[in-house]
């Protein structure tokens, strides 16, 4: 890594997020969903590359060809994951690294092993650095949080919807359920197009209000505050801002949390 970067002593006024997504909309519109932080004008977020889903290695031809090239990782995730994850860290200072997914509900058992096979290739490729970079996931997908805040649909489609009762992380399949519940009211959805602009008007401090709902979004968004925590000017980071997403008494992910204790 560079002289630059955040692993020396250096004070970082500025700090830059590079996303590594699974989705077309996310590829296109993820960004957007970290605009109350881009909003302290000490941060800002970018896409690094759009990959294919992983799922758990469980092929023992897979297993045994890994092991017959004295290799850990595979070739596919050192050159989609690791390789633009290492070079974002070393291109720019004061830099992390998102990897975010979507776990749908049919991947929810393998949730801990997807976690750990893409923690593994950040571990592998970035060492020393493998701090600056995280793994985090949308459940059961993006379109999910929209439930949260009807408004924003509402706004856009000209629907008439109201919040979800519950956690919108429970919801089995959310961008179904949406366009099943359009149809109702004669709307149609598109995936790119409309849910960037929903994404324009998500609030995510409303999305995250409920403190045992989103556990998943509110750890993600607790991880990148953590890497903000660095900003010198500590009034900066004032304990409003923390409470605007719920951190003290929300819930957390109990698997992508563990990366809380390592930025």
């Amino acid at each position: 890594m560079s002289d630059q970067d955040t692993s020396s002593n250096q004070s970082c006024y500025f700090f830059h997020f590079g996303l590594i997504v699974t989705g077309k909309a996310e590829r296109e519109h993820l960004t957007k969903l970290f605009k109350s932080l881009t909003a302290l004008r000490i941060c800002t977020f970018e896409i690094i590359t759009c990959i294919g889903q992983r799922s758990p290695i469980t092929s023992k031809k897979q297993t045994l060809k890994m092991v017959g090239t004295n290799r850990i990782i595979t070739k596919d995730d050192e050159e989609d994951i690791g390789g633009p994850a290492k070079r974002y860290l070393w291109e720019k200072p004061c830099s992390y690294v998102l990897l975010v997914d979507d776990l749908e509900y049919s991947r929810t058992e393998q949730a801990q092993q997807v976690f750990d096979r893409y923690r593994k290739v950040l571990d592998t490729i970035l060492k020393a650095e493998k701090h600056r970079a995280s793994v985090h996931f949308l459940v059961n997908m993006l379109e999910a949080y929209y439930f949260a805040h009807a408004e924003a649909i509402n706004t856009v489609l000209g629907t008439s919807f109201t919040n979800y009762q519950g956690d919108v992380e429970t919801i089995r399949n959310p961008k179904g359920k949406l366009k099943e519940d359009l149809k109702k009211q004669s709307r149609n959805f598109n995936e790119i197009q409309d849910g960037g602009q929903i994404l324009d008007l998500l609030e995510i401090e409303y999305v995250l209000s409920q403190p045992d709902t989103c556990a998943s979004l509110r750890t993600l968004f607790a991880w990148c505050l953590k890497v903000l925590e660095k900003y010198p000017i500590q009034e900066y980071l004032d304990q409003s801002i923390i409470n605007k997403y719920r951190l003290n008494d929300g819930i957390f992910s109990l698997i992508t949390g563990s990366q809380l204790n390592d930025v």
